[in-house]
Protein backbone atom coordinates (compact mmCIF):
# COMPACT_ATOMS: atom_id res chain seq x y z
CA UNK A 1 0.00 0.00 0.00
CA UNK A 2 1.75 3.78 -1.07
CA UNK A 3 1.44 6.30 0.70
CA UNK A 4 -1.03 7.82 -1.39
CA UNK A 5 -3.27 5.31 -0.82
CA UNK A 6 -3.09 5.08 2.71
CA UNK A 7 -3.68 8.84 2.72
CA UNK A 8 -6.44 8.73 0.75
CA UNK A 9 -8.39 6.02 3.38
CA UNK A 10 -7.29 7.96 6.23
CA UNK A 11 -8.53 11.18 4.22
CA UNK A 12 -12.01 9.20 3.65
CA UNK A 13 -12.04 7.61 6.85
CA UNK A 14 -11.63 11.36 8.74
CA UNK A 15 -14.74 12.50 5.65
CA UNK A 16 -16.89 9.63 6.70
CA UNK A 17 -17.00 10.38 10.92
CA UNK A 18 -17.09 13.93 10.10
CA UNK A 19 -20.22 13.41 8.42
CA UNK A 20 -21.39 10.26 10.61
CA UNK A 21 -21.36 13.09 13.71
CA UNK A 22 -22.87 16.03 11.77
CA UNK A 23 -26.00 13.25 10.86
CA UNK A 24 -25.77 12.01 14.17
CA UNK A 25 -26.16 15.46 16.07
CA UNK A 26 -29.04 16.49 13.80
CA UNK A 27 -31.21 13.83 15.13
CA UNK A 28 -30.20 14.75 18.61
CA UNK A 29 -33.23 16.14 20.52
CA UNK A 30 -32.83 19.59 22.21
CA UNK A 31 -36.65 20.11 22.77
CA UNK A 32 -37.43 20.14 26.40
CA UNK A 33 -40.90 18.11 28.54
CA UNK A 34 -43.93 17.25 26.49
CA UNK A 35 -47.23 17.90 27.99
CA UNK A 36 -48.92 15.11 30.13
CA UNK A 37 -51.43 14.73 27.51
CA UNK A 38 -47.98 13.58 25.07
CA UNK A 39 -45.98 12.09 27.91
CA UNK A 40 -49.17 10.10 28.24
CA UNK A 41 -49.46 9.09 25.05
CA UNK A 42 -45.81 8.41 24.23
CA UNK A 43 -46.14 5.28 27.17
CA UNK A 44 -46.95 2.13 25.59
CA UNK A 45 -48.43 1.28 28.71
CA UNK A 46 -50.73 3.77 29.10
CA UNK A 47 -52.55 3.77 25.52
CA UNK A 48 -55.86 2.65 26.96
CA UNK A 49 -55.70 5.99 29.77
CA UNK A 50 -54.44 7.87 26.55
CA UNK A 51 -57.04 6.50 24.41
CA UNK A 52 -60.28 7.07 26.97
CA UNK A 53 -58.86 10.81 27.41
CA UNK A 54 -58.86 10.93 23.75
CA UNK A 55 -62.11 10.03 23.64
CA UNK A 56 -63.77 12.35 26.22
CA UNK A 57 -62.36 14.96 25.10
CA UNK A 58 -59.89 15.73 27.39
CA UNK A 59 -56.21 15.25 25.43
CA UNK A 60 -56.72 18.91 25.03
CA UNK A 61 -57.31 20.41 28.65
CA UNK A 62 -54.05 17.95 29.31
CA UNK A 63 -52.24 19.95 26.78
CA UNK A 64 -52.71 23.05 28.82
CA UNK A 65 -51.11 25.45 30.98
CA UNK A 66 -51.32 23.47 34.04
CA UNK A 67 -49.96 22.97 36.27
CA UNK A 68 -51.46 18.89 36.56
CA UNK A 69 -50.69 15.54 38.49
CA UNK A 70 -51.80 12.97 36.64
CA UNK A 71 -51.63 9.46 38.55
CA UNK A 72 -51.96 7.47 35.37
CA UNK A 73 -53.65 3.83 35.67
CA UNK A 74 -51.50 1.13 32.97
CA UNK A 75 -52.74 -0.86 30.93
CA UNK A 76 -53.24 -3.77 32.98
CA UNK A 77 -54.95 -1.47 35.39
CA UNK A 78 -57.55 -0.73 32.97
CA UNK A 79 -58.15 -4.49 32.52
CA UNK A 80 -58.41 -5.09 35.96
CA UNK A 81 -61.73 -3.09 36.01
CA UNK A 82 -64.86 -4.55 35.57
CA UNK A 83 -66.24 -5.03 32.25
CA UNK A 84 -69.84 -4.19 33.33
CA UNK A 85 -67.92 -1.01 34.58
CA UNK A 86 -65.96 0.07 31.58
CA UNK A 87 -68.79 -0.52 29.69
CA UNK A 88 -71.27 1.89 31.36
CA UNK A 89 -68.11 4.14 31.41
CA UNK A 90 -67.95 4.08 27.31
CA UNK A 91 -72.06 4.64 27.25
CA UNK A 92 -71.37 7.87 29.53
CA UNK A 93 -69.65 10.75 28.78
CA UNK A 94 -70.00 12.37 31.93
CA UNK A 95 -69.15 9.63 33.98
CA UNK A 96 -66.07 8.85 32.06
CA UNK A 97 -64.88 12.09 32.44
CA UNK A 98 -65.54 11.67 35.99
CA UNK A 99 -63.41 8.79 36.60
CA UNK A 100 -60.28 10.19 34.62
CA UNK A 101 -60.73 14.22 36.11
CA UNK A 102 -60.57 12.02 39.42
CA UNK A 103 -56.89 11.34 38.73
CA UNK A 104 -55.72 14.82 37.76
CA UNK A 105 -54.83 17.53 40.10
CA UNK A 106 -54.22 20.91 38.99
CA UNK A 107 -51.41 21.30 41.01
CA UNK A 108 -47.96 19.91 40.32
CA UNK A 109 -47.03 16.93 43.00
CA UNK A 110 -43.41 15.20 42.99
CA UNK A 111 -43.37 12.08 44.70
CA UNK A 112 -41.13 13.72 47.35
CA UNK A 113 -43.69 16.17 48.43
CA UNK A 114 -46.35 13.41 48.93
CA UNK A 115 -48.03 13.28 53.33
CA UNK A 116 -50.71 11.74 53.95
CA UNK A 117 -53.90 13.62 53.34
CA UNK A 118 -56.43 14.31 51.31
CA UNK A 119 -56.26 16.70 47.88
CA UNK A 120 -59.04 17.38 46.00
CA UNK A 121 -59.21 16.51 42.47
CA UNK A 122 -59.97 18.19 39.02
CA UNK A 123 -63.01 16.16 39.36
CA UNK A 124 -63.85 18.04 42.74
CA UNK A 125 -64.00 14.70 44.85
CA UNK A 126 -61.02 14.53 47.36
CA UNK A 127 -58.30 11.45 46.74
CA UNK A 128 -56.37 10.19 49.48
CA UNK A 129 -52.81 10.34 48.92
CA UNK A 130 -49.56 8.91 51.42
CA UNK A 131 -46.31 7.80 51.52
CA UNK A 132 -44.75 5.12 53.53
CA UNK A 133 -40.96 4.78 52.82
CA UNK A 134 -40.29 5.37 49.20
CA UNK A 135 -43.82 3.98 48.24
CA UNK A 136 -46.65 6.69 47.17
CA UNK A 137 -50.73 5.03 47.24
CA UNK A 138 -53.09 6.62 45.71
CA UNK A 139 -56.84 6.11 47.12
CA UNK A 140 -57.90 2.74 48.37
CA UNK A 141 -55.81 0.29 46.29
CA UNK A 142 -53.48 2.42 43.87
CA UNK A 143 -49.72 2.21 44.39
CA UNK A 144 -47.56 4.72 42.19
CA UNK A 145 -45.02 2.36 39.95
CA UNK A 146 -43.45 5.05 37.93
CA UNK A 147 -42.93 8.36 39.63
CA UNK A 148 -41.85 11.77 38.60
CA UNK A 149 -42.74 11.93 34.48
CA UNK A 150 -42.03 15.21 34.36
CA UNK A 151 -43.68 17.08 31.98
CA UNK A 152 -44.01 20.36 30.63
CA UNK A 153 -47.01 21.43 32.44
CA UNK A 154 -46.74 18.90 35.30
CA UNK A 155 -46.05 15.75 36.54
CA UNK A 156 -47.13 12.26 35.51
CA UNK A 157 -47.34 8.85 37.85
CA UNK A 158 -47.74 5.89 36.63
CA UNK A 159 -50.15 3.64 39.38
CA UNK A 160 -51.30 -0.07 39.15
CA UNK A 161 -54.93 0.55 39.46
CA UNK A 162 -58.04 2.37 38.44
CA UNK A 163 -59.61 4.71 40.81
CA UNK A 164 -63.23 5.74 41.15
CA UNK A 165 -64.59 8.48 42.27
CA UNK A 166 -66.98 8.40 45.76
CA UNK A 167 -70.74 7.95 44.45
CA UNK A 168 -72.21 11.55 44.96
CA UNK A 169 -75.02 11.76 47.23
Amino acid sequence: MSIRTTFASASLRNALVATLVTVMSGCATTSGPVSVADTIAADPTLSTLNSVVRSAGLTDTLKGTGPFTVFAPTNDAFKAVPAKTMEALGKDATALKGVLTYHVLASKVMAADVKKSKVKTVNGADLEISKAGDFVTVGDSGIVTKANVVASNGVVHVIDAVQLPPVKK
